[in-house]
């Protein structure tokens, strides 16, 4: 039998008891775990401190889902503030609606400033987490596919996404299909993880280069993904909302991406994992801990002279005892 379409899920959550646990939420939750340990294996293998990469990452992901939500309720305000709108659901993350862009903002703010407090530089880490961030995002994606929204135009594709009845946008038959623009971009993204860990190994790209790859990566691929898209969105001189701001962004992070490589030329200390006060303590540290040993090793070593010689003392004592003796009996 042909394939003819891509079905959309009968179900979009779970019931435990109580509680409704929805899958758009759990494939979110299964990305940031995800993401989180390949990013701290990563971040120790770039020489960074251990249980680092954990802890910053709880204040990125809440900072995160909070500019998220903030970007997509001033991007599409009228389902909160227009008319008709409810603002009391412009907090209900688990319904969905996030922006990536605020997303990104929001962790990649609490990820620098949590950083910064701790002596260390965010740069590594940066380039530690974004393999990691795509592959969340790709994952992420298939929430979409569960609420069944954020699909594109009309297709008579073989892979056209089937919708539900119910979910139908006006003026649409039931039985049309439309491009799955959640699948183009979550093969775009895991895509771009190829890219990236292959630029990363070839140009042994750091120092904050591969997080300005990223940003170019997804940002073209959301140019052509959001022209596909048919939700509600605001259009500015032909263009979503959205396309406007991935050319933006698109055309800031080559910008930045060549501006860095040439700073970290000049200044190839700015590649490591500590900020140059706490790179300075760190050695400092160190320095005391060897002083420490060495300390250690001389107390050892004038216990041990100390002992030899009374040893040595000792047994020349016992000597002149028994010549003595010797010389006694041999008067005898």
């Amino acid at each position: 039998m042909m394939f003819q379409a891509l079905p959309s899920p009968p179900i979009h959550e779970i019931t435990v008891g109580p509680l409704s646990l929805r899958f758009y939420a759990l494939v979110i939750i299964l990305g940031i775990i995800i993401a989180t340990f390949w990013a701290d294996r990563r971040y120790r293998k770039k020489g960074g401190p251990q249980n680092v990469v954990v802890d910053v990452a709880v204040w990125m992901v809440l900072w995160g889902i909070v500019g998220a939500r903030i970007y997509h309720v001033i991007t599409t305000p009228d389902p909160y503030f227009g008319p008709g709108g409810e603002p009391i659901r412009a907090f209900y993350v688990w319904q969905g609606g996030i922006g990536i862009w605020g997303a990104v903002a929001g962790g990649a703010l609490a990820g620098y400033i949590t950083m910064r407090r701790r002596g260390l530089r965010f740069s590594p880490l940066g380039d530690a987490v974004v393999p990691g961030l795509l592959l969340a995002q790709a994952i992420g994606r298939f929430g979409n596919w569960f609420n069944q929204e954020l699909f594109g135009r009309p297709t008579d594709l073989p892979w056209g996404l089937r919708i539900d009845a119910v979910h139908l946008p006006a003026g649409y038959s039931p039985g049309t299909t439309f491009h799955p623009t959640f699948l183009y971009e979550s093969l775009w993204c895991l895509a771009a993880v190829l890219v990236i860990l292959t630029l990363e190994k070839k140009f042994h790209l750091c120092g904050g280069q591969l997080v300005y790859v990223y940003i170019a990566l997804y940002t073209l691929g959301r140019v052509w993904i959001e022209n596909l898209r048919i939700d509600t969105a605001h259009i500015f001189w032909g263009l979503r909302l959205n396309v406007w701001v991935s050319i933006l962004v698109f055309c800031a992070a080559v910008i930045g991406l060549v501006c860095r490589t040439r700073y970290l030329r000049q200044h190839p200390q700015a590649k490591g994992i500590y900020l140059r006060q706490a790179a300075e303590n760190q050695k400092q540290t160190m320095a005391d801990e060897l002083l420490e040993d060495d300390e250690v090793s001389d107390a050892e070593s004038d216990v041990e002279t100390e002992i030899d010689g009374k040893e040595i003392a000792g047994n020349s004592a016992l000597s002149t005892g028994n010549a003595g003796d010797d010389r006694d009996e041999t008067k005898h």
